[in-house]
């Protein structure tokens, strides 16, 4: 398997280059936002591990043009920027998943074994799923007939989590880190009563249960 990592900081950058070599993978490494866009637009990588403060290029960008270029490519954010909002950013523009820095490399390596499990298509700006339509780009919610249906601004984050990852069990953890971050110091009965709210809103207007409880490991959307 062949991974591209543009990251600028060097200690960071080549200890993730030795860490995925040590476990088998063909690395390319890039510290410059634009060497980076150009070896991803023509490298043939399964995983892409982009940073988004980069000098030449910010990640954002280079997110752009990679996902313009080809719907499949598999790319995962590294970042020190943490809130909410830049994380839906990056989700939105395409990214397959956003993990915050600092962070322990085994979790990146599993992500990175998570998404080449998985087959992604990320043309789509509407997300649908059990007679739900879930707008990324205008991030409104409707039912079959076209009714807005109303939901917070936490309730429509977990919702869009789930429906990017529809197919595999999301933890509550997972949901705190992508979706809270540092801001609020919750555990899982936080996440609990959002997903049972979310559940009632959406209930109204789907045709069956979208949102399923797997005992053990989260969520699920299939």
């Amino acid at each position: 398997m062949r991974l591209l990592i543009i990251e600028d900081e060097p200690d960071m950058l080549r200890a993730l280059i030795r860490g995925f070599e040590k476990k088998g993978y063909a690395v390319d490494g890039a510290s410059d936002g634009e060497e980076g866009l150009e070896l991803a637009l023509f490298g043939g990588y399964d995983v892409i591990v982009l940073d988004l403060n980069l000098p030449g290029m910010d990640g954002l960008d280079i997110l752009k043009e990679i996902r313009s270029a080809d719907a499949e490519q598999r790319i995962i954010i590294v970042s020190a920027r943490a809130a909410f909002q830049h994380r839906i950013a990056g989700l939105d523009l395409g990214a397959n998943d956003y993990l915050i820095k600092p962070f322990d490399f085994g979790e990146l390596e599993a992500r990175v074994r998570s998404l080449l499990r998985r087959c992604f298509i990320q043309n789509d700006i509407v997300l649908e799923c059990g007679g739900i339509s879930i707008d990324t780009r205008e991030h409104r919610v409707y039912g079959e007939n076209n009714e807005t249906i109303c939901l917070t601004s936490k309730e429509y984050m977990i919702l869009q989590y789930l429906a990017l990852h529809r197919g595999f069990p999301v933890s509550a953890e997972e949901l705190i880190e992508h979706i809270w971050g540092d801001d609020e110091g919750l555990f899982s009965n936080a996440v609990k009563v959002h997903i049972s709210q979310l559940r009632k809103k959406l209930g109204v207007y789907a045709k069956d249960e979208i949102i399923e409880t797997i005992r053990g490991s989260g969520y699920l959307i299939r």
